[in-house]
């Protein structure tokens, strides 16, 4: 069929396989040619934001799937749905600033954190998703090959870096200073969220040296939005409810 070889040849999957429903739905309405031809690349054009989408959500690695719609806000009083809601748009992480959860386990940081890049990636950003270990392991590892300025340079491309378990693990000197350059990169040009159950006045415990604490802590806190998620372990009460349902 020539349509079909033609739709292959110019790499046009959804014109191709919606070809004729919507020509059928154009002939059934009596549509003009150039108000089928707008069909039709609508069709084409949603169907690309939809793969695109897709590719986004697979390269940004998140551990499992976790929405904004699906957090619970009567259990956790402290975060704001006005605050979250804002989240949602990308106008925050093109300004280059950053996003801070702070909470003790359970509380939802990482939903939130899973939920807000989820939402980014869907707004056609690209977005990666990694723990704070996880990051230094990989910067150490390019600087034991001579690779780090390229893979720092990958990680100052990306939108929004989402970075999960802040502040969990003390790091050595070198592993501060590898993460500091990766802020010092972004710094007001792509945005990092961090997700920490440290408070700020405990950060010089995780990065040892002070003046180094103190330039971090200045490049995640510029212009950033801060969430405190608070101390009452959300999984905890969610566990307790499903074991003892007439306890409350």
């Amino acid at each position: 069929m020539p349509i079909d070889d033609a739709c292959r040849d110019l790499r046009l999957p959804a014109f191709r396989e919606r070809f004729i429903d919507v020509a059928a739905t154009a002939r059934r309405e009596q549509a003009t040619y150039k108000q089928f031809l707008l069909d039709m690349l609508r069709v084409e054009q949603a169907d690309r934001d939809l793969r695109r989408q897709q590719r986004l959500l697979r390269s940004a690695r998140f551990p499992r799937p976790k929405r904004l719609e699906d957090f619970d806000f009567a259990k956790n009083p402290n975060v704001s749905p006005e605050v979250v809601a804002d989240l949602k748009s990308p106008t925050w992480v093109r300004e280059g600033r950053p996003l801070v959860l702070i909470g003790d386990s359970g509380t939802g940081k990482s939903h939130l954190l899973i939920g807000v890049g989820t939402a980014i990636a869907e707004a056609g950003l690209t977005v990666r998703y990694t723990t704070t270990s996880a990051l230094v392991n990989e910067l150490a590892e390019a600087d034991a090959a001579r690779r780090l300025s390229s893979v720092i340079a990958r990680y100052s491309k990306i939108d929004l870096l989402c970075l999960d378990e802040f502040g969990y693990l003390n790091l050595d000197r070198k592993g501060a200073k590898l993460l500091f350059q990766v802020f010092t990169e972004r710094e007001e040009r792509k945005a990092t969220a961090v997700a920490t159950n440290s408070p700020f006045t405990e950060w010089d415990k995780t990065f040892g040296d002070a003046r180094l604490c103190a330039a971090i802590a200045d490049r995640i806190t510029f212009r950033c939005t801060l969430i405190q998620t608070g101390t009452e372990s959300y999984r905890y009460q969610t566990t307790q409810d499903s074991l003892f349902p007439t306890a409350h």
